[in-house]
């Protein structure tokens, strides 16, 4: 029984958050309504999850909502209410801070003070940003400062406001999420970002949408299309598998099969999504991990807590 689980994915709500989010005239994400959140119930849940440490962020919409300005201000309170939970309770929380994109030189500067004066432990980017995925060369000097930082960097899906409305009665995370998280990464491979900066590390969401199924559709992706052919020195799968993949709302035997063939065990880490989930998911999630048959009791270790502490330097002893 694995009692030190190292979750990262896990997210804050807060009461002003929630009110910032309310006068912009948003009410949920991805089809689900925005759920109770605390930091005395975030404690309560990780006690009864065994949940040693939680790396947190703020889900999808993110900060900016068409006022540049607006983000800058929402950003900066985000991140300072994350580092005062670090403070208080510091092997419990980490904490991935928000940049205010898509304005850039807003970001560069707020991505200088949380790594320098708030020490926070990585960021979250949202898979696009104002209509813009990652990867577009509109955030080239981000990911070029976040290379120079060595920064560990979430990607965390979201759904683009401008996209056509699908005629399916479904809510968006079942589907679109994994999908735009799929778009994203496709984004990064081929503009080059993976290849210009090494140093990044990065981890996706939902054991990274969609990537493991269609790894090998994107790789001969340059065979069929003359565009493609010149972009890359090495394969779209050698650059695949140097993403980390965490298990938030992916811990079926299919999934988790999927990506064991895909990348090393090393790449994969637990994430509960709590509460975007309900605590009733964030269980089945630990005990559908618990009873993989593929994985021995060591991997299931390195999974639920160690490969999450070699990653996030604070946590490395």
């Amino acid at each position: 029984m694995i009692n030190n689980r190292f979750d990262v994915h896990q997210h804050i709500i807060t009461k002003p958050y929630l009110a910032v989010l309310e006068r912009a005239g948003i009410k949920g994400t991805s089809g689900l309504h925005f759920p109770e959140w605390s930091e005395e119930l975030a404690l309560d849940v990780m006690d009864r999850r065994e949940i040693q440490t939680a790396m947190t962020s703020i889900s999808s919409p993110g900060v900016y909502f068409g006022d540049k300005k607006a983000a800058s201000q929402l950003a900066r309170e985000v991140n300072d209410n994350f580092c005062a939970l670090v403070e208080r309770h510091p092997d419990r929380f980490g904490a991935l801070g928000h940049l205010p994109l898509p304005d850039v030189d807003a970001a560069l500067l707020e991505l200088e003070r949380l790594a320098n004066e708030l020490k926070l432990d990585g960021v979250i980017l949202l898979s696009s940003i104002g209509g813009q995925y990652l990867g577009d060369v509109a955030f080239e000097e981000v990911f070029a400062e976040l290379n120079r930082l060595s920064m560990v960097v979430f990607i965390h899906p979201t759904l683009l406001p401008s996209g056509p409305k699908l005629q399916l009665d479904l809510p968006e995370f079942m589907l679109e999420a994994p999908f735009d998280t799929t778009r994203a990464v496709a984004n990064l491979v081929y503009s080059g970002t993976l290849e210009r900066y090494p140093d990044i590390r990065f981890i996706l969401a939902h054991a990274g949408g969609t990537v493991p199924f269609l790894e090998w559709r994107m790789s001969i992706a340059a065979e069929v299309d003359p565009r493609l052919e010149d972009k890359l020195p090495h394969s779209a799968s050698y650059y695949l598998r140097r993403f980390y993949f965490d298990t938030a709302m992916s811990p079926s035997r299919p999934a988790l099969a999927a990506l064991r063939e895909f990348v090393d065990p090393s790449h994969i880490l637990f994430g509960s999504d709590w509460p975007m989930v309900p605590e009733s998911i964030a269980k089945r999630t630990i005990s559908e991990l618990e009873d993989l048959p593929f994985f021995d009791e060591h991997t299931k270790e390195l999974i639920s807590c160690h490969n999450a502490k070699k990653l996030f330097v604070r946590f490395r002893s």
